[in-house]
């Protein structure tokens, strides 16, 4: 299956709706639509993991470097993966648990709760 990614501005933050498997051929494009929401000036961005099917270490890494770059900007980086136990998604959510780096995001279970004033992340 192929990656797809689709951009939108919702208040202040940028959202990255991704959907596809996320690794090696495919996490460059998350990257390039990273670097490009950031050299547009934007610093605060969202992406939408919930219709991630598949997500290998290419794809955590490119997750990883983009949580470094945007903090490094003075931003923020903000993931969307249900709920666990979902069915989309979740393997998403299974992948950064087993490799110990869950806690390095926050996680909302959609973009309104990502992106809305009061945003309460979801526990690891």
């Amino acid at each position: 299956m192929a990656l797809t990614v689709d951009g939108a501005l919702r208040g202040g933050w940028t959202v990255l709706r991704i959907r596809g498997e996320l690794d090696l051929v495919s996490s460059s494009e998350v990257r390039r639509q990273v670097h490009a929401a950031v050299a547009a000036g934007r610093r605060e961005v969202v992406l939408d993991l919930s219709g991630v099917r598949f997500c290998d270490s290419s794809g955590v890494g490119v997750l990883i470097a983009a949580r470094r770059l945007l903090h490094s900007c003075g931003g923020g980086l903000r993931l969307i993966l249900p709920a666990q136990g979902a069915a989309e998604g979740s393997h998403v959510n299974r992948v950064l648990g087993a490799l110990g780096v869950r806690r390095l995001f926050e996680v909302y279970e959609d973009a309104g709760a990502a992106t809305g004033e009061d945003a309460t992340p979801l526990s690891a």
